[in-house]
């Protein structure tokens, strides 16, 4: 894949419901703060019990979502994002990702999403509806470490 301008990264955020309600300025400055990994199919992303300290969004490829006994939670693909829920607390990574396919993530770092939130709150929103939402590969326990 060639390398994502900023503006290809900007549109990607605004097709994901966490930022699709942010005007075009505000998604080039988050697109900007993006850092960029290309994985191999088979490579993990992360593992259950690792810290974490970044959340992901899939430019390109697929990811499968594995519980601690290696059962697929969920296999998402582009514009699908993960990896969000343990940014907000210190506790490890509650699932397994591995990349299904080779792979295009675009990486945001906790530092970075906790200052985008600071200077604009309507991102806490997009969050905030999202995780009103249900969603299958995220249980309460796992979130929570307990599963």
């Amino acid at each position: 894949m060639k390398k994502l301008s900023l503006i290809d990264k900007a549109f990607l955020l605004k097709r994901t419901p966490l930022f699709a309600t942010l005007d075009l300025d505000l998604l080039l400055t988050i697109a900007d703060k993006l850092g960029l990994s290309l994985l191999e199919a088979g490579e993990p992303v992360f593992s259950i019990d690792q810290e974490a300290n970044r959340m992901y969004l899939i430019a390109k490829g697929g990811i499968r979502i594995l519980d601690k006994q290696k059962r697929e939670l969920a296999l998402l693909g582009a514009d699908d994002f993960f990896g969000d829920e343990s940014l907000f607390h210190d506790k490890p990574r509650g699932y397994e990702a591995v990349c299904d396919a080779d792979t295009t993530l675009l990486t945001l770092s906790r530092t970075n999403l906790l200052s985008i939130i600071s200077e604009c709150p309507s991102v806490a929103l997009g969050f905030l509806q999202v995780y009103s939402s249900p969603i299958a590969f995220r249980p309460r326990k796992q979130m929570e470490g307990e599963g």
